[in-house]
């Protein structure tokens, strides 16, 4: 065998090389792409998956990002059959160079990891390193053209397995509580929280939330428990014990800014106003804008501050002494719900339930 022959022999390996980190790339965007466009997850419902997804990064230019790694990675097979290697170069270059920065921000700006991106930035930065090795373009066959829709098809398998999260009860039960999206069985009523027990009222279906304004499971929740108080004929009481998580960066700086906007008989609507503000907006400044923005005195919402801190030390106490270990965890009557994958006509029957 000749230099030649040995020089490329090593390019064709490094392009199967390279087509493999494109399929798996591939594999990972269409399954990201299901998560961010179905009502629910499908491969990965996990926290860092699900803060990812909402964070603001999520949407350059208002395209969902596993578009633009679908479009990176199929450009990427395709050239994998085509005499370009300048093209092939400058793709591999930039698409490299892109999934560096994502991880970086991934640590750095939104302080969350997302499985899937961890498996398309590599995916992508092995597909540079394969290019600028040499690798070349494979000649094209109808088989090969078929050979890969299996190989996509069990890489997208692969990884549903691998990023299917955890059933309830998997966490551990000493941490900090996380976020979830399951249901646990509602506990006799005798056994509810104090805190529960004391909030109802005669005459209406009493709502308990236990909330982190930044969770996105919890602003999942929100959305579906508004549309079914907008729909229900039974007055509701709402009652928010403030349980913001350390992985959260502005979940407690929200609380305290829903405490002092409640204390001025505006919790409600400070409520709506966190929950619909992008996360990144939820700062001490962004807060402020938002309290002005429903009314608040301004003068009064700063001096309310300590006060705020002690409520929201007291609710976060009364919710782990309950064993809340799960968000979002709302009390609807006696029925506890956790997670947010209940319907907005389940919930509607519990609050009508809830009040007989």
């Amino acid at each position: 065998m000749t230099t030649s022959d040995r020089a490329r022999g090593g390019s064709a390996g490094v392009a199967v090389v390279a087509l493999a980190m494109a399929t798996i790339g591939l594999a990972a965007s269409i399954a990201s792409l299901f998560d961010y466009l179905g009502p629910s997850p499908t491969f990965c419902a996990e926290t860092g998956c699900a803060t990812v997804r909402e964070s603001a990064w999520a949407h350059p230019l208002g395209i969902p990002m596993p578009v633009l790694g679908i479009a990176f990675f199929a450009a990427a097979i395709a050239l994998g059959f085509v005499e370009a290697p300048r093209l092939r170069r400058a793709l591999a270059i930039a698409g490299g160079a892109w999934a560096l920065v994502l991880i970086g921000v991934q640590a750095l700006a939104i302080g969350a990891w997302c499985k899937l991106c961890l498996v398309a930035d590599p995916a992508a930065i092995g597909y540079a390193l394969a290019v600028l090795a040499g690798a070349s373009a494979v000649r094209f066959s109808l088989a090969r053209g078929l050979a890969a829709v299996p190989a996509l098809a069990a890489a997208i398998a692969g990884l549903a397995l691998w990023t299917r999260a955890p059933g309830p009860g998997a966490d551990d039960p000493a941490a900090p509580a996380p976020e979830a999206n399951a249901q646990a069985p509602s506990p006799p009523v005798d056994r509810l929280p104090e805190f529960v027990r004391a909030a109802q009222t005669p005459g209406a279906a009493t709502v308990v939330e236990i909330v982190d304004f930044e969770c996105p499971f919890c602003r999942r929740m929100q959305d579906l428990l508004s549309a079914a108080i907008a729909q229900t004929r039974t007055p509701v009481h709402v009652v928010r014990k403030m349980l913001p998580l350390s992985m959260h960066p502005h979940a407690r700086t929200a609380a305290l800014a829903y405490c002092c906007a409640d204390a001025q008989g505006k919790g409600d609507d400070m409520a709506a106003a966190l929950f619909a503000a992008p996360p990144g907006d939820l700062t001490p400044e962004g807060c402020e804008r938002l309290a002005a923005g429903i009314g608040c005195d301004l003068e009064r919402y700063r001096r309310d501050l300590p006060a705020a801190d002690a409520r929201v030390a007291a609710d976060t106490a009364e919710a782990r002494a309950a064993g809340i270990h799960l968000l979002p965890t709302l009390y609807i009557g006696s029925a506890q719900i956790v997670g947010a994958d209940k319907s907005t006509d389940e919930l509607l029957a519990l609050l009508d339930n809830a009040r007989r």
